[in-house]
């Protein structure tokens, strides 16, 4: 079967890999209906964050059920699932604890096409023809009737990343700022509103406030740098800058939380951890637990009141992806899995 590699400074291209095979009674094969590009994938499609090799290429997808094993109760053939990104079994301790995303049945950092993060070597890549799920029964998450495999692709991963940084903290009364880049921070977005939170959006990118005013938050046009943006109960740091960091740290009430989900590659600035806690300011940061968040997402989603659509930059066929994906990828861009 084929597979989607992509970076390693080279185009992306099809590589003819074997085709995954069932071997216990845990595990199902699905087919991808639909691929999302995560805002970390760009980075090292087009050498942001340069890779040694080109790696197996995605980790966000929805699919449909092919095969399951024998002790498979959860779905059936046909299904059309979203796989979270991150390998879980589903009964160890931590995963019985709403803790999938550290997994003690596999190792570390598991996960489908990250290889370069640490992850992703023995899972391979979601974009590919076929793909191996080693516990179906806790990683297949049946789609509501009516949510569109296309326009939940993402939910996999940056969709939950952008509904962390706002579902867990904000309370009635509360207002949200988002500093935003790539589509974590209008995930975000969309999630403030679809829990009927006011939004600020933040961001020096014209597509995306555009995007951010439409899905009804306040908008800033702005390079955060540092400076503040008023003072808020929850701020969504969507953001990989030193500056940006700051600016989410002076952006937030006393008693109020800042949550980090950019990842710092480019380093950190200095904090004023006395400042913080003589104002009680809470910085979190750390992975997506995506295989805990998707049931209360896909539920916003099938109500109507989390709309995904409106992130979608771009949507691309498969077929036209090798050597043309890493040109489209100014915004979110979808990859359809699916025969023309």
């Amino acid at each position: 079967m084929r597979a989607l590699f992509g970076g390693g400074q080279g185009a992306t291209h099809f590589r003819d890999v074997p085709d995954p095979l069932i071997s216990n009674g845990l595990e199902a094969i699905v087919k991808p209906l639909a691929v999302a590009v995560c805002d970390l994938d760009i980075a090292y499609l087009i050498g942001l964050l340069p890779t040694a090799q080109p790696y197996a290429f995605g980790h966000e997808c929805t699919a449909e059920v092919v095969a399951i094993g024998e002790s498979v109760m959860n779905v059936k053939v046909g299904d059309t699932v979203t796989v979270p990104f991150q390998i879980s079994c589903g009964s160890c301790s931590r995963c019985r604890t709403a803790r999938s995303l550290d997994c003690t049945t596999v190792p570390p950092l598991s996960t489908y096409g990250l290889e370069p993060f640490g992850g992703g070597v023995a899972w391979g890549g979601v974009c590919a023809d076929l793909v191996l799920v080693p516990f179906a029964d806790a990683m297949c998450v049946s789609l509501p009737s009516g949510v569109d495999p296309l326009h939940a692709a993402s939910v996999s991963d940056n969709v939950a990343d952008g509904y962390r940084t706002v579902a867990p903290y904000a309370r009635p009364g509360d207002e949200v700022l988002v500093l935003g880049s790539a589509s974590v921070g209008l995930y975000a977005v969309a999630t403030s509103k679809a829990l009927g939170t006011p939004v600020t959006y933040v961001d020096d990118d014209h597509t995306r406030l555009a995007v951010a005013q439409r899905l009804g938050a306040t908008i800033i046009e702005s390079a955060p740098g540092g400076q503040s943006y008023g003072s808020f109960p929850v701020v969504a740091a969507a953001i990989s800058t030193p500056t940006g960091l700051m600016s989410a740290l002076a952006s937030v009430e006393p008693g109020g939380i800042v949550h980090s989900s950019g990842i710092q590659f480019f380093g950190v600035p200095d904090l004023d951890y006395l400042d913080m806690y003589r104002r009680g300011v809470r910085l979190a940061t750390g992975r997506a637990n995506a295989r805990d968040d998707i049931p209360a997402i896909l539920a916003l989603m099938a109500q109507g009141r989390l709309d995904t659509r409106l992130v979608t930059g771009n949507v691309i066929h498969i077929d036209d992806a090798p050597g043309h994906l890493e040109h489209q990828l100014t915004h979110k861009t979808i990859i359809d899995m699916r025969p023309h």
